[in-house]
């Protein structure tokens, strides 16, 4: 019998909400997109209706994070430890975290994006949105990998599909090093407390891209045991 069918005698399985929560996340990072186009192009009402939608996102990935505490089966019982579940969950949990905040600074601050930093910052949030998405790609695997009970083709395919974050997650690096060189350049032109709280949502762009990356690591973790 499947691990998976085996797991499921004796409960829920945790699977399913674990990839609805990652789901949830990732839109929540997903706005972002949207969001900064907004902030770009000096829409404020409109980049506030994106912080709405992305503040929306990452209380339902709260509720789904409650409800599966609540009714996650005992580790005797689950094919994965209970420990390792709740550890993939709490990375998850900071994508959505760190998009809300984000996305709530920029409007508090009625923040503008300078010119010159435009076409980087998109590529920048782009970069850190697609970090997210193929955590959220690589999370979608967990299914098969139960049935294949952690071996054979699916757990290739989990690791590539991981290796490929890793690449992501060092591109946006880059890239963040890239935009705060940019800043620094015209840093001096800007109110001093504009260029503080730029700098700290850059910073915040490039945690979400690292705690995308660590759903990964928790992810090869499972693998490995």
């Amino acid at each position: 019998m499947p691990l998976s069918n085996i797991a499921s005698l004796f409960g829920r399985s945790p699977i399913k909400p674990i990839k609805e929560h990652m789901a949830a996340a990732h839109e929540a990072s997903a706005g972002l997109v949207p969001f900064f186009a907004a902030l770009t192009a000096g829409d404020l009402a409109n980049a506030e209706k994106e912080q709405k939608g992305i503040s929306a996102s990452e209380h339902r990935a709260d509720d789904i994070k409650r409800d599966l505490r609540l009714h996650l089966p005992d580790s005797l019982f689950m094919p994965v430890s209970r420990s390792d579940l709740l550890e993939l969950l709490r990375a998850q949990d900071e994508v959505a975290n760190i998009a809300q905040d984000i996305a709530g600074l920029a409007v508090g601050r009625k923040m503008e994006i300078p010119e010159p930093l435009h076409e980087l910052m998109k590529t920048f949030v782009d970069s850190a949105v697609a970090t997210s998405a193929q955590a959220l790609r690589a999370i979608n695997e967990l299914d098969e990998l139960l049935e294949s009970g952690f071996a054979g083709r699916e757990v290739d395919i989990a690791k590539r599909m991981t290796e490929e974050l890793d690449d992501l997650e060092r591109k946006t690096d880059k890239l963040e090093v890239e935009v705060r060189a940019a800043l620094f350049k015209i840093e001096k032109d800007l109110p001093p407390v504009d260029v503080m709280f730029l700098y700290r949502v850059i910073e915040g762009i490039g945690v979400l891209a690292d705690h995308a990356h660590s759903v990964g690591n928790r992810l090869q973790l499972l693998l490995a045991r």
